[in-house]
């Protein structure tokens, strides 16, 4: 996904919809049907089945990035902007 992400970087925002659409949504379902299958596999203890549950609790809010060009895959800008206020509050 990162690197459909990177061939649309600085094309318009149809553009960005489009790819993700076409290349990105397949490797989307994949992965939530892989996320299913193996939670299915495991007991609701296991750390595995914590993180998968999270991540399918919050999967309208991950796919949006399907729809929405304005919307990044990565949070990093947002980690680079706080990290001045972390860093400051150590010290």
């Amino acid at each position: 996904m990162f690197a459909v992400e990177r061939d649309v970087s600085g094309k318009p925002p149809d553009a960005h919809v489009a790819a993700r659409q076409q290349q990105s949504r397949p490797l989307v379902e994949t992965l939530r049907s892989w996320l299913e299958g193996e939670r299915r596999k495991l007991s609701s203890k296991h750390c595995l089945a914590k993180a998968s549950d999270y991540m399918l609790k919050r999967w309208p809010p991950f796919v949006g990035f399907l729809h929405d060009a304005r919307l990044c895959l990565s949070n990093n800008s947002t980690e680079r902007a706080v990290r001045d206020i972390a860093v400051g509050r150590k010290h």
